[in-house]
Order: structure tokens, then C-alpha cells, then sequence
């Protein structure tokens, strides 16, 4: 069975009656609690929406990208109403958190698709503070803007910093002449877009990096470096920086010129600290950093690995010109740090032997851009069973040439490096190519859940398994 330290138990204790008490909340229960819930909407709809000069009609919710912020407190239950206002069905799946099975959002798996002109009620009580983020499960719509950030605030955090600042990351194709659905088309015909990758830092990663290498746009708060978002400070001030790769092809090198980002979170999870000048995530990964602001005007630049553009906002704590939308700090070419490279804090640190031990293998056939678990496209695959209160170790196992962020619902899992030492805490993994990840979880939420890749073409393309109990 696993162990913990007594704060890591007590986290498992809480979060199991905290998703508990969700499940209660969504029957007859939550009626007699309904008046106390903090209540909120999220309306998708299509809508057109100003990049910074570029107009594009896509899918949002509301009516602005990225969605409003969902801001909570851990522990306390929260309702949220999502109004489909699509063309097609839709889900909210709200990633990262450790919430009843029934709310988690994916279509055919835990709940039924949301039809067009109908409407869904979740109740969730997440037990983790952190940066998450919410977005659609349905295909290829997070692609297209359906999605926010999703803050879990710890209400005895000291908070020691000035400001906080969200930065949500993304690739853009849609209301350019094209969308993701015409993308994945052309894929499964064969026109990989592809180009190989080759850096002294990162080429253990894959040869390539992407499939998309034609996104017309990389934002920043859905905004082009030409007309970039600006954060406003004074020197000497710190910042938390809370950063959110939304994208759907694509991993970021993310630097702040003139300054050094020292992490904080990984995923949501304490890691201890460590400085660097730039920081890579993997699709839907994310990473809390405290900086120092400096006198001046900065570029806050995100780099797409592997592909060519890039996304840019401000950093402003004098007066002075902006930097252009091509800025290249230097801190862009110093290797970066991946969020896999941390080690969590004693307090959330999982420990134990695992009592079960299962292999997700990836592989893909890119001339027909089909990818599989265990040789299986998701629908003719064969889940991975688990016990309540198992310790399970699921080894991420990729022979592809590419990498995959691998992520696991309804859970977070324990790194644990190929040395057999903690890695940091966290529910999604970039797997390089031909190497493997090690992840051990308590099977202490119980429910079908799905673990799948994070690139969205990948996912729609059949790379997702399910983790069942029985």
C-alpha cells in the first residue's frame, strides 16, 4: 500500500471527502445546499474576437478569449453552469482537479454530451490550491478558444508578492481560412506538416515537436505580439507569475528579458525552488514563478519549439518604448527548465510501493496520423483496471519520435525519475520521444477516468485509454 508523509495523508483524507461531498452536492443533497453554492455561467458561443487587430469568428465562452477567470477557494463547492450555445455538443472538463467522477466532463465516458441550446450543471469542491484551468472535452474545441483559467486559491497562503499576473499561452488557427477540423482532415490524409527539430538543449525531446507548423497566430491573452497585453508594475515589486500553455500542437519556451523566473508550482503543486532564466511547457502544463521586477520596459516572449513566430506580451514598470513584436531576449537561448525537472515538497510528496503496476505505450502512425495506447485507438481499447486505495504506478512508455504531454484525470501522480527520486507533483507529463515517465497515483477517487495525450490532434486521433475501477 503507499505512504506519505502525515500532510500527504491529510491531503488524501481531504480530498477524498471533498469529492465526496461533491458527489452529494449533484443529487439530492445539493438541493438542501444550493442557496450557499458561489454560482457561475459559461456561455459558449460563436463569436468574432479582436487577436489585436486580427478578427476572428470562433468558439469562446462569453465573449472574450480567454474566458472569464474561475476563481475558487480549496475545499469549498462551487457551481458552474455551462450554456451551449454551439453548433455542436460540448462538455467542460476542468483540469487538474481531484473532483467526483461525474463532473469531470468527457463526453460518453462520465457524463452525457451537452446538446446544442441545452444546459449542464456541475458542482465540483476542489481539494487542491493551484493554477488549473478549465476547457472543453469536446473534439478539437479547446483549439478553437474554449477554454480559461481556472485559480484555486489556499486561503492560508502568506502570499508574499505584489502582484499576480496570469498568462495563458496559445497556438491560433481558427477564423483564418481555416479550422481545426479542416487541419485534422488534412493530417488523416497524410499532409503532415511537420519539420525536425534539432537544439543542443532539447533535441532528447523528438525530432519533432509538433504537427502544425502553420498556425497563423501565437498568443499571449489572446493578443499577437503587434498589439501585445502590458502588466504594469513598479521596480523592485515581485510578481507571480502564473503561466497556462492553452495551446493544442504546440510547447513554449517562455523567458522574461533582464529577468530569471524562480519557480514555485508546478501544475499546481509546491516544488522546491529553483531559478533559471527560461521555462518550457508542454501542452496544458503549467508553472508558478516569482520574478523581480526590474526598471524598465521587458518583452515577455514565448517561443514556439521547433516551429517559427512567437508570442509576446509586456512587462512595464517605467516609461519608455515597447519592444517590437519580433523581441528575442536573451534568456530565450539558455536551456530552459522542463516542468518535469523539479522536485516536489515534502508535503505533497507521494511515497510508497505500488501495489499495482500498468504500461500506457504510445505509438503513431504518422502517414495515417493514427496514435494509439497499447495499440488501441481510444473506443477498441482495453482499460487499465485499479483497486480503491491501490498505489499504482503507470509507466508512460513513448516509441514514437515525438514527444507527448500525457495527462491523467482525476488524479495527480508522483514523478518518479528513472533513479527512483521524486520528481515534482502533477497530473500532466511531457514524455520525450523514446523515453518513458514513470507516474505513481493513489487509486483514491473512484470512477472510469481517462488518461490521454495533451496534443488535441493526437487525443482526436485515438491516443486515450481509460483507468476503470473495479
Amino acid at each position: 500500500m503507499w505512504s506519505g508523509s502525515s500532510i500527504g495523508r491529510r491531503a488524501f483524507l481531504t480530498g477524498t471527502l471533498a469529492t465526496g461531498a461533491a458527489a452529494l452536492t449533484t443529487g439530492a443533497a445539493g438541493r438542501g445546499v444550493q442557496s450557499t453554492l458561489r454560482k457561475h455561467v459559461y456561455d459558449a458561443n460563436v463569436r468574432e474576437i479582436d487577436l489585436g487587430g486580427p478578427i476572428v469568428k470562433t468558439w469562446v465562452y462569453g465573449d472574450r478569449l480567454p474566458g472569464k477567470e474561475l476563481r475558487v477557494r480549496a475545499g469549498e463547492p462551487v457551481e458552474v453552469r455551462l450554456k451551449n450555445h454551439l453548433p455542436a455538443d460540448s462538455t467542460i472538463h476542468w483540469h487538474g482537479l481531484r473532483i467526483a467522477n461525474a463532473m469531470d466532463g468527457v463526453p460518453g465516458v462520465t457524463q452525457d454530451p451537452v446538446r446544442p441550446g441545452e444546459e449542464y450543471r456541475y458542482v465540483i469542491t476542489p481539494p487542491d490550491a493551484g493554477t488549473f484551468w478549465l476547457h472543453s472535452h469536446g473534439q478539437l474545441q479547446t483549439d478553437r478558444g474554449l477554454y480559461a483559467p481556472l485559480i484555486v486559491d489556499d486561503p492560508d497562503e502568506p502570499g508574499d508578492y505584489d502582484h499576480e499576473w496570469i498568462i495563458v499561452l496559445d497556438d491560433w488557427l481558427d477564423g483564418t481560412g481555416t479550422n481545426p477540423e479542416e487541419v485534422f482532415h488534412h493530417l488523416r490524409s497524410g499532409g503532415h506538416h511537420g519539420g525536425d527539430y534539432d537544439d543542443p538543449c532539447l533535441g532528447h525531446l523528438g525530432m519533432h515537436l509538433g504537427d502544425v507548423h502553420d498556425y497563423a497566430y501565437y498568443l499571449i491573452n489572446g493578443r499577437v505580439p503587434e498589439a501585445p497585453r502590458t502588466f504594469t508594475g513598479r521596480p523592485g515589486q515581485r510578481v507571480r507569475l502564473r503561466i497556462i500553455n492553452a495551446a493544442a500542437d504546440t510547447i513554449f519556451r517562455v523567458a522574461l528579458g533582464d529577468h530569471r523566473f524562480r519557480v514555485t508550482h508546478t501544475d499546481g503543486f509546491p516544488v522546491r525552488q529553483r531559478e533559471t532564466q527560461s521555462l518550457l511547457l508542454g501542452m496544458s502544463e503549467r508553472i508558478d514563478a516569482i520574478v523581480e521586477l526590474g526598471d524598465g520596459v521587458f518583452p515577455l516572449v514565448a517561443h514556439p519549439e521547433g516551429k517559427h513566430g512567437t508570442a509576446m506580451a509586456v512587462v512595464r514598470t517605467s516609461g519608455g518604448a515597447a519592444p517590437g513584436p519580433h523581441a528575442h531576449p536573451r534568456e530565450l537561448d539558455t536551456c530552459p527548465l522542463l516542468g518535469t525537472g523539479f522536485v516536489a515538497t515534502d508535503d505533497v510528496t507521494l511515497t510508497g510501493r505500488p501495489d499495482r503496476e500498468h504500461d500506457a505505450v504510445l505509438t503513431g502512425d504518422m502517414h495515417h496520423f493514427i496514435w494509439k495506447i497499447n495499440d488501441a485507438v481510444f473506443g477498441e481499447h482495453t482499460p487499465l483496471p485499479v483497486r480503491s486505495g491501490e498505489g499504482v504506478r503507470l509507466r508512460y512508455v513513448n516509441r514514437t519520435m515525438m514527444p507527448h504531454p500525457m495527462h491523467l484525470h482525476g488524479h495527480t501522480f508522483q514523478v518518479i525519475n528513472p533513479d527512483g527520486g521524486f520528481g515534482p507533483r502533477k497530473d500532466t507529463a511531457l514524455v520525450p520521444a523514446k523515453s518513458a515517465v514513470d507516474a505513481f497515483f493513489v487509486a483514491d477517487n473512484p470512477g472510469d477516468w481517462v488518461t490521454h495525450c495533451h496534443n488535441e490532434y493526437h487525443m482526436a486521433a485515438g491516443m486515450m485509454t481509460t483507468v476503470v475501477y473495479t
